[in-house]
């Protein structure tokens, strides 16, 4: 993803040129829209994460029907890499694949602990470790408290995240409004004119630093904050 900031950078550059005539304009056009993308691709993993502990309570759900039916952890894991959410089949395909590699059951927890990143994932891969080592008569209630707990979290979550929905959305409007209408008015020679001086490209320097700056600031406001991992 980050090799595309250049080629980003490159055409939007290029295009904000042809559009004004005027090379500061149309550089300082292409820096908000690259450090823009940037920013983006890097929430992107926050996104992921979050659709991650969005099904967290489905694989819950699966463990646990798993071994009603009387499959061992190894054989419920691995059913939900053909019968689970599809955006955490490629990781317990993974699983399936150390486990027949002849891997550790731990190792391959391990390594799907890693892959989600997750607190609440962490309390359940623990879990399993803790009933496949020790042996675990009361593994069934406490899936099942696991999965109760993951679902309040999960609704809670989801009522901020609704209510923040507008911040976000006031950073992207208050972040590219500015620059679109520079854009229009670029229209007129005066306006082109005035930013080819040297007080015309500090106040565009100015502008793109403070449009990051108020881009990146949203954005943390609009973010959740996440507990620590304690595994």
């Amino acid at each position: 993803m980050r090799s595309k900031g250049p080629i980003i950078f490159l055409v939007t550059s290029l295009v904000g040129v042809l559009l004004t005539s005027t090379p500061n304009i149309g550089l300082a056009l292409g820096a908000v829209t690259t450090s823009m993308f940037v920013l983006a691709q890097r929430r992107a993993v926050t996104r992921r994460e979050w659709e991650l502990f969005q099904v967290l309570p489905e694989i819950i759900d699966h463990v646990i029907s798993g071994i009603q039916s009387g499959l061992s952890l190894n054989e419920s894991l691995n059913s939900l890499g053909s019968r689970g959410p599809s955006i955490s089949q490629p990781l317990f395909q993974k699983f399936t694949a150390l486990m027949n590699s002849g891997d550790s059951f731990e190792k391959g927890i391990r390594k799907l602990q890693n892959s989600f990143s997750l607190r609440a994932a962490d309390q359940l891969f623990e879990s399993l470790i803790f009933a496949r080592s020790l042996g675990g008569s009361d593994l069934l209630s406490l899936l099942r408290q696991l999965g109760d707990f993951t679902r309040q979290e999960l609704s809670l979550r989801r009522e901020i995240s609704a209510k923040q929905q507008w911040v976000r959305n006031s950073a992207h409007l208050s972040a590219g409004a500015p620059w679109i209408l520079l854009l229009l008015l670029s229209t007129q020679t005066s306006t082109r004119k005035t930013f080819m001086t040297t007080q015309g490209s500090l106040i565009l320097i100015v502008g793109v630093a403070m449009t990051l700056i108020a881009y990146f600031w949203m954005g943390k406001l609009s973010n959740l904050p996440e507990p620590r991992r304690i595994f």
